[in-house]
């Protein structure tokens, strides 16, 4: 059975996505057989006519490309078809239950857990990142779906992603109270964007590590190419999870 992770962040363009690429080049760089898994992305770019990806996958002109997954893929160097990372892609740069709303295609619990339990069968460790923050509504017209109840039903536990500079202890600590609050188990905090010696955010490590009881366990600097973690610690991150 594939053991799995949830990445959550504090909210939008704090990194996830940048710290997950690394997450799982960290992985497949140790041999891992590696993959990625997302419910939902927006913003997504089309295919051009004539255009082609990196490596030998093709699409269709016109196809929405999961600009996320595509990312991790090239980052991390893993295989897995891009087919396999995201079942929902919407062009719309907004949340997901509202790029729905504009394009169609809510949504759906069941087909995000098929998806996601196709992927665990194929591979060893598997890597979900979320939309947005852990208040993510994936869905909301045709039934209410938020991505807690995606985390709850996977029964997965996460990792918070959270921007190292100002304003960091307020979102890190109720992101972290929230989860707690809903049961949902936190492993611990990964700070991006992490300048050393930067007084500030070296005091904004510390108080959000003393609110929240959870380990730091990464800082990752600017535009970093590898994971600080050892790959050890990394492994004993991810867990089984319960059945869905």
């Amino acid at each position: 059975m594939a053991k799995k992770i949830f990445i959550t962040g504090t909210g939008t363009d704090v990194g996830k996505t940048f710290v997950t690429g690394l997450i799982v080049k960290k992985l497949r760089e140790n041999g891992i057989n590696a993959a990625y898994y997302k419910a939902a992305m927006s913003g997504n770019e089309r295919m051009k006519e004539g255009g082609r990806l990196p490596g030998a996958e093709r699409m269709k002109g016109g196809t929405l490309i999961p600009g996320d997954a595509l990312y991790v893929k090239k980052v991390s160097g893993i295989v897995q078809p891009l087919e396999q990372m995201c079942p929902y892609v919407y062009e719309a740069a907004v949340s997901p239950h509202l790029a729905s709303r504009i394009e169609g295609g809510p949504v759906v619990l069941e087909e995000v857990v098929r998806g996601f339990e196709e992927v665990c069968s194929r591979y060893e460790f598997v890597t979900m990142e979320g939309s947005g923050g852990i208040l993510c509504p994936l869905c909301f017209d045709e039934r209410e779906l938020w991505l807690e109840d995606v985390i709850g039903k996977l029964g997965l536990s996460s990792l918070i992603v959270a921007d190292a500079g100002l304003g960091t202890i307020n979102s890190v600590v109720l992101t972290a109270e929230y989860m707690r609050a809903k049961g949902l188990p936190v492993k611990g905090i990964i700070f991006n964007h992490f300048h050393p010696g930067d007084r500030m955010e070296e005091d904004n490590i510390r108080m959000c590590e003393y609110r929240t009881k959870l380990p730091v366990l990464a800082c990752v600097e600017e535009d970093a190419a590898e994971l600080p973690m050892e790959i050890d610690k990394l492994l004993a991150l991810y867990e089984e999870g319960r059945e869905s």
